[in-house]
């Protein structure tokens, strides 16, 4: 079994800035691709960013591309998630997951329990 528990969320005005946590538990977590998604009230879950096992290869969705990046410490076992010239938009709830192999194809089989993030001034 696999925990993962994000960190780091909070309220910040518009143009801030805020960094997320995620850290795993339960298995070895280098060489496992990670991820973070988000969910807006009435809206769907949907994909912020991944990292491969090997923190060779990363991917964004456009929406945060440029503002975000998405890095990893296998000596923590940890994940971030450095967000910057955050929107309005951005403001949901924040999952960490990790994906079933080294690579972040399909969709992640551990789910973190979300960090909320409001950007608002």
């Amino acid at each position: 079994q696999v925990q993962l528990v994000e960190s780091g969320g909070g309220l910040v005005q518009p143009g801030g800035s805020l960094r997320l946590s995620c850290a795993a538990s339960g298995r070895t977590f280098s060489g496992y691709a990670m991820g973070w998604f988000r969910q807006a009230p009435g809206k769907e879950r949907e994909f912020v960013a991944a990292i491969s096992g090997a923190g060779a290869s990363t991917r964004y969705a456009d929406s945060v591309k440029g503002r975000f990046t998405i890095s990893r410490d296998d000596a923590k076992n940890t994940v971030y998630l450095q967000m910057n010239s955050l929107k309005p938009e951005d403001t949901a709830v924040y999952y960490c997951a990790a994906y079933r192999a080294a690579i972040f194809y399909g969709t992640p089989v551990y789910w973190g329990q979300g960090t909320q993030v409001t950007v608002s001034s």
